[in-house]
């Protein structure tokens, strides 16, 4: 079996173990980490995790954030400028698109009972627009069932770092990774 076989693997132990109901909304936070490089191939193969999913009893549905910050930045009357001029795209990054994206998310959440499994896939294109820390965050209360994060990057003990590129933050979610399933 490949890699991302062995993640769907271990996620399907992770989703068929019987859930707690009286954990806080960071504790129903599944982060699948697995190496950058395999980001094409864990998109062709994302079903696999749908199929657990099913197969453990639970609905599935697939957020897909990666054409986001493009719709977002295509929607706003001074685009053309701030491709001229980035740098003076931070503020609304942080005052306008970051709200996006946690509405956005909290929407798909908001349509899923406890128990469905919401998978969020596409968060590298994310990276440099918004930490995916802070948008976990601002959803937590949001989540009924799980929230299955497809994260490219690394996991070293509770610390999570995107791409391998940004400072880590440490975090409650369960981490399904290449060295283990972790703690069910």
């Amino acid at each position: 079996m490949g890699k991302i076989e062995d993640l769907a693997s271990d996620f399907g132990y992770h989703v068929s173990a019987p859930w707690q109901k009286t954990i806080s909304g960071a504790q129903r936070v599944l982060m699948v980490v697995y190496d950058k490089e395999l980001e094409r191939t864990l998109r062709a193969r994302v079903g696999l995790f749908e199929q657990a999913t099913r197969q453990a009893g639970h609905e599935w549905e697939l957020v897909d954030c990666t054409d986001w910050f493009p719709e977002w930045m295509a929607g706003d009357d001074y685009c053309e400028e701030y491709f001229e001029a980035p740098e003076l795209l931070g503020m609304k990054l942080d005052g306008e698109f970051k709200p996006h994206v946690v509405e956005k998310l909290a929407e798909a959440l908001a349509g899923a009972d406890e128990n469905a499994v919401v998978g969020l896939i596409g968060t590298a294109s994310l990276y440099g627009f918004v930490r995916i820390s802070e948008v976990i965050h601002d959803v937590e209360q949001s989540i009924r069932g799980r929230l299955l994060i497809f994260f490219p990057g690394t996991k070293t003990e509770n610390n999570y770092r995107l791409l391998d590129a940004r400072d880590g933050w440490n975090y409650l979610a369960n981490g399904i990774t290449h060295h283990g399933r972790g703690t069910v």
